[in-house]
């Protein structure tokens, strides 16, 4: 079954939108605040992980997922949690007012990864349909401070807090399951083979340590230590020699320009490709093409 997405989460449940974090640049989470008459709904699997903060309103609340029904009654302070990838099936019958933190697989498993130096295979929160967490909802009162005024450094300061949020979930309410390693501290041979593969098909685009780090679900920092230790060179030297590697193989063929080659290797420029084949080749570009074109 497809996993739907935030926005579209109102085809499923539909609300009035008070605020939405959509826009702000904020990079693995973000937050939605729905005014929300009393309903009986079904909401397919979420692709991100669902923080429920109550603002406003109290309510009788059930809900099931995985076919147990819980009930309780929800109000300014409770937070319910919903688990990603999993349908579930909400009913309440006053009117409330929510906010939402939305948090992607990807942010969670990064934090995982930084936390305990091991990659995650899976993150489950548990199933709660409320709890009174002093902790969480000064987190998502945060968020939602910076959503609505922001201020000097608000990406960074929204990013630390909805981190320390994760850490939080992670400690109190979350069942992990973490990826076998061939060797604590490097990466296996599926992992290795994935990044190399995801480098090798992008070698002429812009490539950045998060980006590559994202495709085995590592936080940047773990991905280069890892990387290092199991390669014995950093990630951006890899992906410099690969460029090369790819360079000196189109100049031999000698039928594309030095110009067009450059942008094929990811290389800024025809200078910015010169002055790396230099370095590695103690030869221009040029040079080394016509030792290869004599007769």
């Amino acid at each position: 079954m497809e996993l739907i997405a935030p926005e579209n989460l109102p085809v499923y449940v539909p609300g009035t939108v008070l605020a939405d974090s959509g826009g702000l640049g904020w990079d693995g989470f973000s937050l939605r605040t729905y005014a929300y008459r009393g309903q009986d709904v079904e909401i397919p699997p979420m692709r991100d992980y669902m923080l429920v903060s109550y603002q406003q309103g109290i309510t009788p609340m059930q809900r099931t997922f995985g076919g147990k029904w819980t009930q309780t009654t929800c109000g300014p302070g409770a937070v319910s949690l919903l688990t990603r990838s999993q349908t579930s099936h909400w009913f309440w019958t006053a009117d409330v007012e929510v906010t939402h933190i939305y948090l992607t697989e990807r942010f969670v498993f990064d934090v995982v990864s930084e936390v305990s130096g091991r990659s995650a295979a899976s993150v489950d929160l548990a199933d709660v349909l409320r709890t009174e967490d002093k902790v969480m909802t000064a987190a998502i009162n945060m968020i939602a401070t910076e959503a609505s005024e922001g201020g000097m450094g608000s990406e960074l300061y929204v990013e630390a807090v909805a981190r320390q949020l994760v850490i939080h979930l992670l400690r109190k309410y979350a069942d992990i399951g973490f990826r076998s390693l061939a060797q604590r501290g490097q990466l296996s041979e599926a992992q290795k083979r994935k990044v190399m593969d995801y480098i090798e098909a992008r070698l002429h685009e812009p490539l950045n340590l998060r980006d590559i780090a994202a495709q085995i679900n590592m936080a940047a920092c773990t991905f280069s230590r890892y990387f290092r230790r199991t390669t014995g060179t950093t990630p951006y030297a890899y992906v410099l020699d690969r460029r090369l590697d790819r360079a000196s193989n189109l100049l031999r063929d000698g039928q594309i320009p030095t110009k067009q080659i450059a942008g094929q290797c990811g290389f800024c420029d025809q200078a910015h490709l010169t002055r790396q084949f230099s370095r590695r080749y103690q030869t221009t570009p040029t040079a080394y093409r016509t030792s290869f074109l004599r007769p």
